[in-house]
């Protein structure tokens, strides 16, 4: 079932993805060469507590921290450890806010040092997408006019979209329905309604769209070629102007 939000639930899941935004600033600084990625995390979660809120990731299901780090060819849920980032890396990084009961949900993909050409592409192009598919995540559309829009503009550009996992509703639940592939026919699912808050994601390969958990952890999930995945999100709320996006100056 799809909850429509009122717009004070609009308003506190906002204040939630403002805290997201701010977590956000606040670490870019430190996404360089010689970092480990627990470091990242440790600074995730003493700002967003700093803030009177908590760390929405970190016990979900068992997930061991407050942030995903993922390098490379790592898609989503790469859990920090004592992994020192290098020059020429890509790093995604996914952050979950609980703030008086509501949740915002944002991820980034980040440069470390120069990186090649295809690889700056590949970022360019999902962040591209994830706008596109806000653009279709209007009143009368259908969920999947989102998802169809943001598969059309990557494999346009030479890129395949991550097919086993999806956006996701957000409100009092970190995941909430419906799912959002980013991948699909159009005009197809539910229709669009003000009051439907989305967290749209799409989650990008270099080459094929395979990707697989890795047995050493059971979360880290890697593309199957090995080659870089690059991940935006934004959380959004429909409304009969378009999509307000709550997690505004992230990207």
């Amino acid at each position: 079932m799809i909850i429509i939000k009122s717009p004070r639930e609009i308003e506190l899941i906002r204040n939630s993805c403002r805290i997201v935004v701010d977590t956000f600033h606040h670490i870019e600084k430190l996404i360089n060469p010689g970092i480990e990625t627990r470091e990242i995390d440790s600074e995730v979660e003493k700002f967003i507590r700093s803030h009177g809120a908590k760390p929405a990731f970190k016990g979900y299901r068992g997930f061991p921290a407050s942030a995903c780090v993922s390098v490379d060819d790592e898609v989503v849920h790469g859990i920090p450890n004592k992994r020192k980032l290098k020059r020429g890396q890509i790093v995604s990084v996914d952050i979950g806010v609980e703030f008086q009961s509501y949740f915002g949900d944002g991820a980034k993909t980040f440069i470390v040092g120069n990186i090649p050409e295809n690889t700056k592409k590949l970022l360019r192009v999902t962040k591209e997408s994830l706008y596109k598919g806000i653009d279709a995540a209007r009143v009368g559309n259908r969920l999947s006019d989102i998802s169809n829009t943001i598969q059309t503009y990557v494999e346009r550009a030479g890129f395949s979209v991550v097919r086993d996992l999806v956006g996701h509703g957000v409100g009092r639940k970190l995941h909430e329905d419906p799912q959002i592939p980013n991948y699909g026919p159009p005009h197809k699912g539910p229709r669009l309604k003000p009051g439907m808050v989305l967290a749209i994601e799409p989650m990008v390969n270099m080459g094929n769209y395979g990707v697989f958990f890795d047995d050493n952890d059971k979360w880290t999930v890697r593309t199957i070629d090995g080659l870089p995945s690059a991940h935006f999100e934004h959380t959004v709320a429909i409304t009969d102007d378009g999509a307000d996006i709550l997690t505004d100056g992230l990207l």
